[in-house]
């Protein structure tokens, strides 16, 4: 595991004192959950951002609707 140091908001510290009082488990913890949370909704949100670009470009557009014609002239059997 490696070593990083952070300056925080006199604020934002005195909040994770009383949390990791609160809780009964350490400051690092509640930063890792807390930073592995956030990590996650940023993914989620680039991801979704990425899908509201293909909705506007009307090369991506085109290919789907190339590809679902395509997928809609197959036959069953």
């Amino acid at each position: 595991m490696t070593t990083f140091t952070s300056n925080l908001p006199d604020e934002v510290l005195s909040q994770l004192n009383i949390m990791a009082n609160k809780l009964a488990i350490p400051k690092n913890k509640i930063i890792e959950k807390t930073l592995k949370i956030d990590l996650d909704q940023l993914a989620r949100a680039e991801y979704v951002q990425s899908y509201r670009q293909a909705a506007d470009d009307l090369n991506i557009i085109e290919m789907a609707e190339e590809g679902m014609a395509e997928y809609l002239n197959q036959s069953v059997f």
